[in-house]
C-alpha cells in the first residue's frame, strides 16, 4: 500500500509538471499515452494492486481511480483548450482539398461482371447466393457421383468432417441440384462463385478459385441449343470473330459432354466443360427425364480472365501486388 501511494505521488508531480508544457495536440496525445496508454504509468500502477493485502485493496482501488480520474480530466481540458486557440480563422476553406488516389476493380471482378451481363443478355438468371461447405450429396451423390466411383478422382476435395459427409464444394454444380429442388422448369440460370481442391498454388492451379456454369432446362432442349449459347457467350467475351472447337469428353452429370476450346491469339486455349443434363440428375430432383431435358456448362472465372488479359500465372491474381494491378 505504502508504495502504491508513494508511486501516486511521484505520477501526480510528474504529470503536473509537464501538462501545463504542452503546446499543441500532438504534445499532448504523446502525454496521454505516456500516463494512460495500455502500457502507460497508471495502468502498470493498477497491476501493483494484486499485490496489496485484501483489507486494503478498497482504499488501494479508491486512490488509483482518483489518480485516473484526475489525469483524465486534465488532459480532455487541456485538449479543449488547445482546439479552441486554434479558431476558425486558421483553417482556409477555400483551400482544394488533398487529392485521393482512385483504385480500379481487379481483373477477376471484371471479368465476372462481364460474365454476368453476358448471361442476362442471353436470358439467364444470375444467383449470387449459394453454400461454399456443401454436402457429399449435392458435391457428389445427386450429380451421378456415388461413393467409390472413379470420377471423384477428378476433384482434390477438401472435407470438414472426418465422416466425409461434409467438404468445401470441388464445383458449383451443387447449386443445379439446389435450384431444381426448389423449381420447376423451364429454369435458365447462371451461378458464379467459389470452390476449393487441394491442388498445389503454383502456375496454372490454386486451392480456391471462382468458377460459372449455366444450367438451361426445358421442353426439347438440344446440344444444337448449347452449342449456339456458347458461340454467343464466346464471341460476346472474346470478340465477334471468335471460333469454337467442341471435343468429346466425359462428366458424371451430363450425357453427351464435351470439352470446349477457343481459339485465341492463333491457338486453341480449352475453355469450359458442357454437355446435356444427365437423366440421372433429372431423377434426383423429382424432373421426369421423359418430359425434360437441358443442358449445362462450366468455367473457371480465372482462366476466363488470364486468356482475355494475356495472365500466364494464376498467382498474379491473387498476390495483391500492386505493380502487377496497376495494368489493369
Amino acid at each position: 500500500m505504502e508504495q502504491i501511494k508513494r508511486r501516486v505521488e511521484e505520477i501526480k508531480k510528474a504529470f503536473n509538471e509537464i501538462i501545463d508544457t504542452v503546446q499543441d495536440l500532438d504534445a499532448l496525445e504523446r502525454i496521454r499515452i505516456r500516463f494512460m496508454g495500455r502500457k502507460g504509468e497508471v495502468t502498470e500502477l493498477f497491476k501493483l494492486l494484486k499485490e496489496v493485502p485484501a483489507e486494503q485493496k478498497r482504499e488501494a482501488g479508491k486512490l488509483l481511480n482518483e489518480l485516473k480520474n484526475e489525469i483524465a480530466n486534465r488532459i480532455k481540458s487541456k485538449k479543449e483548450e488547445l482546439e479552441a486557440s486554434v479558431g476558425r480563422a486558421a483553417y482556409d476553406i477555400t483551400l482544394p482539398g488533398r487529392r485521393l488516389p482512385l483504385g480500379h476493380k481487379h481483373p477477376l471482378t471484371r471479368t465476372l461482371e462481364e460474365l454476368n451481363e453476358i448471361a442476362i443478355g442471353l436470358g439467364f438468371e444470375v444467383l449470387t447466393k449459394s453454400p461454399e461447405i456443401e454436402t457429399d450429396y449435392y458435391n457428389f451423390e445427386a450429380l451421378n457421383i456415388p461413393a467409390h466411383h472413379p470420377a471423384r478422382d477428378m476433384w482434390s476435395t477438401l472435407f470438414v468432417t472426418d465422416d466425409h459427409t461434409m467438404l468445401l464444394r470441388t464445383h458449383t454444380s451443387p447449386v443445379q441440384i439446389r435450384t431444381m429442388e426448389k423449381r420447376r422448369p423451364p429454369l435458365r440460370i447462371f451461378y458464379p462463385g467459389r470452390v476449393y481442391r487441394l491442388d498445389p498454388f503454383d502456375q496454372t492451379h490454386a486451392p480456391a478459385f471462382s468458377q460459372a456454369e449455366g444450367l438451361y432446362v426445358d421442353h426439347n432442349v438440344s446440344f444444337a441449343d448449347l452449342k449456339g449459347t456458347l458461340e454467343l457467350f464466346a464471341r460476346e467475351l472474346f470478340g465477334p470473330e471468335t471460333r469454337l472447337k467442341f471435343v468429346p469428353s466425359f462428366f458424371p452429370f451430363t450425357e453427351p459432354s464435351a470439352e470446349v476450346a477457343v481459339y485465341y491469339n492463333g491457338e486453341w486455349l480449352e475453355i469450359l466443360g458442357c454437355g446435356m443434363v444427365h437423366p440421372r440428375v433429372f431423377e434426383a430432383v423429382g424432373y421426369d427425364p421423359e418430359e425434360w431435358t437441358g443442358f449445362a456448362f462450366g468455367f473457371g472465372v480465372d482462366r476466363m480472365a488470364m486468356i482475355k488479359f494475356g495472365i500466364d500465372d494464376i498467382r498474379l491474381l491473387y498476390e495483391g501486388d500492386i505493380r502487377f494491378l496497376k495494368e489493369f
